[in-house]
């Protein structure tokens, strides 16, 4: 099924090149399905190619997904252009009286930024307490899955003395197999990482509730979520394009910051020659699920009576 997203919409071109079905607004309208409604709040940079990745990744399912694209506030961009931005996306305050089934939460380059000190902290804190009461299912991603750990549990922010960044392996948590965000996946599998964070299993088995789902023994937890499938956590990147990898390693280099070369992802970790997609199979599994499992399983038929209480837990 496909994703329901603006005509205009400069991801809509580029995933009908790939054969992905993205469904026009006036032939969504003229069908007799709910669709699914899902929030993007996107905080990285380059909304563009962000919104573009994360909308790959939720096309792969036989769900029909209307996306709308949310900003953190009205600052100019540096990388997207504004015209854009009043275009495609929205302010908080036009979709806080409304019920999501969905909503995402991106990654965003602030790993070495106190929480205090990122300038839309208390609006963000906001978003996430607006989404406990109006969303059914929130996907944290990396800066983003730090940012909720420290609203949800109150954890301290933990900074690696080194940047994470390459593909490494993880290693789903055999207590939790039965788990439906990790149905299908391999015993060990690929994901990319871009961080600064740490998340260390036995810190959150210590600290927190959490169902760890799945680890790396260099990357540490990549997946976890709540009993109640209502707050999942992904600390790395399985939306990055074969290429963003490389974008941010050459940028790093132009501006001099001498950053290591990222880890499995060029062939002989050679940053010369081309890098190959290993995750992407991963991505759209962990997407797929959270989308069936975590959303379409639990949330209401009538998003105009949402309820905290309608949710159930099991595995």
């Amino acid at each position: 099924m496909p994703i329901k997203i603006p005509d205009q919409l400069p991801a809509a071109n580029i995933l009908r090149q790939e054969n992905i079905f993205v469904m026009p607004e006036s032939r969504a309208e003229s069908q007799n399905i709910r669709p699914l409604k899902v929030l993007l709040l996107n905080l990285m940079p380059k909304k563009i190619e962000t919104e573009t990745q994360f909308m790959r990744l939720l096309s792969n399912s036989p769900l029909q997904v209307d996306v709308e694209l949310l900003r953190i506030d009205n600052r100019p961009s540096k990388n997207t252009p504004t015209e854009h931005l009043d275009t495609f996306y929205r302010q908080f305050e036009s979709v806080s009286n409304r019920n999501f089934d969905g909503l995402i939460v991106t990654g965003a380059p602030l790993g070495l930024v106190q929480f205090e000190d990122v300038i839309y902290w208390e609006h963000f804190e906001s978003i996430m307490q607006w989404a406990s009461k109006h969303v059914t299912s929130t996907l944290y991603v990396c800066w983003a899955a730090q940012a909720g750990l420290k609203l949800l549990y109150d954890l301290p922010k933990r900074t690696r003395k080194e940047k994470l960044s390459g593909v490494y392996w993880h290693e789903t948590n055999p207590e939790h197999n039965h788990n439906p965000l990790v149905r299908g996946f391999d015993d060990s599998f690929l994901a990319p990482h871009s961080r600064y964070a740490d998340f260390a299993p036995d810190f959150l088995r210590e600290y927190t509730d959490l169902d760890i789902l799945a680890t790396s023994g260099d990357a540490g937890t990549y997946l976890a979520a709540t009993k109640d499938k209502r707050n999942v956590f992904v600390t790395g990147h399985p939306e990055y394009d074969s290429h963003t990898l490389h974008h941010e390693y050459t940028r790093d280099v132009t501006e001099g910051a001498d950053p290591a070369v990222p880890l499995n992802y060029y062939p002989g970790n050679d940053p010369s020659k081309e890098p190959y997609v290993s995750w992407r199979s991963h991505g759209h599994m962990l997407f797929a699920n959270w989308l069936n499992y975590c959303v379409y399983q639990l949330t209401p038929f009538d998003l105009d009576h949402f309820s905290e209480d309608a949710f159930t837990v099991d595995e």
